[in-house]
């Protein structure tokens, strides 16, 4: 019996950023782009254009290169699907540091909506405990995905929440879309020579 899901998209991304503080979040391409601008612009937020299926990927760099920042990814099914490799990767690599948000409609949205592998029951959180996530869980309401919110990381390793959202769509956010300056202003925010 499946559970009934009531988790809107840009809410659900509003209440994840509500109390950031200085973490990192790295968006993935197109509406959890449009989300996370949309919750409030940042000089931590790294906006992802055009590299579908990247963002685990770079979330993982800046776990490692920044351990001693939270970093969160947020991005969706159809890119989480495309980089499913990623998953192992981070998990072999155990940033304590490292959140990841799969927003899942069941829907590739960018390209028309069509129903995504997970519409037919693949299991992200469970590939991810496959893979070595010692915390992998499938959120379907608020209160859960506020308490996944509230919790800390620790040493043992990544933590994934696949959130279980509406396939509403609110109006596009959309923030600058040069990757110069997105990387450059994020160099700059960390206290690096913007190169």
């Amino acid at each position: 019996m499946s559970q009934k899901i009531t988790i809107e998209r840009r809410a659900a991304v509003e209440q994840l950023l509500k109390d950031r503080g200085d973490k990192l979040v790295v968006c993935g391409l197109g509406s959890s782009t449009y989300d996370v601008f949309a919750a409030g612009d940042h000089h931590a937020n790294f906006y992802l254009w055009g590299a579908m299926g990247g963002a685990l990927m770079i979330g993982l760099g800046l776990a490692i290169a920044e351990p001693d920042r939270q970093v969160m990814v947020i991005t969706g099914d159809g890119e989480a699907l495309m980089g499913i490799g990623a998953f192992a990767t981070v998990a072999a690599q155990k940033p304590g540091n490292l959140s990841i948000v799969v927003l899942d409609n069941e829907h590739f949205g960018e390209t028309g909506m069509q129903k995504s592998h997970t519409s037919h029951g693949v299991d992200l959180a469970e590939i991810a405990k496959g893979c070595g996530f010692l915390s992998s869980q499938t959120i379907y309401n608020y209160d859960d995905l506020n308490a996944f919110n509230n919790l800390t990381n620790d040493s043992t390793g990544p933590r994934l929440a696949v959130v279980k959202i509406t396939s509403d769509n609110p109006p596009r956010a959309l923030p600058n879309v040069d990757g110069i300056y997105i990387k450059t202003r994020l160099r700059q925010w960390l206290g690096h020579n913007p190169c």
